[in-house]
């Protein structure tokens, strides 16, 4: 009686063998290249993510700084009129107009402030500055910090 190719008379369990290595070879490469696919795909998707957080939190320091400008009249000078840290404006943003200052998700870079369009001593133009892990942004709308590598920037409206 034949079964799947085998007859009784040759069928022998010791006959059957498992699988050859050039089987498993490729069986493993083919794992190996999904899994290398699969974490360059994470890595992309996690930067844009942080990348979307910073300029989420760029937007949100604007927006405080628009409320401080329709209360006060001028956006708030950080004493020089050069590139600071955000931290600087906590004290005239935070609690009024924001929670806290926010911070980059991943790096220890900070987000830059820079008050611009002097007159009488008080500030009515800004623009903040980010550091994006992806390429820059095309719709940046005035220069970034470049002295700490910053590559995207908004400016007042």
């Amino acid at each position: 009686m034949k079964a799947r190719g085998f007859t009784r008379t040759n069928f022998d369990p010791q006959n059957l063998r498992g699988f050859t290595l050039i089987e498993i070879l490729v069986a493993a490469t083919i794992l190996a290249v999904l899994a290398a696919i699969g974490l360059v795909s994470y890595s992309k998707i996690n930067q844009r993510s942080r990348d979307s957080k910073r300029k989420s939190d760029v937007e949100q320091l604007r927006s405080a700084l628009e409320m401080y400008r329709l209360d006060n009249g001028y956006y708030p000078n950080t004493g020089t009129g050069n590139w600071t840290d955000t931290s600087g404006l906590s004290t005239p943003l935070v609690s009024t107009y924001m929670p806290a200052i926010p911070s980059d998700p991943k790096t220890t870079q900070v987000y830059r402030y820079k008050a611009t369009n002097v007159s009488g001593g008080n500030y009515y133009g800004y623009c903040l500055s980010a550091l994006l892990e992806s390429e820059a942004d095309p719709a940046e709308t005035c220069t970034a910090d470049t002295i700490n590598s910053h590559n995207y920037g908004v400016k007042s409206p």
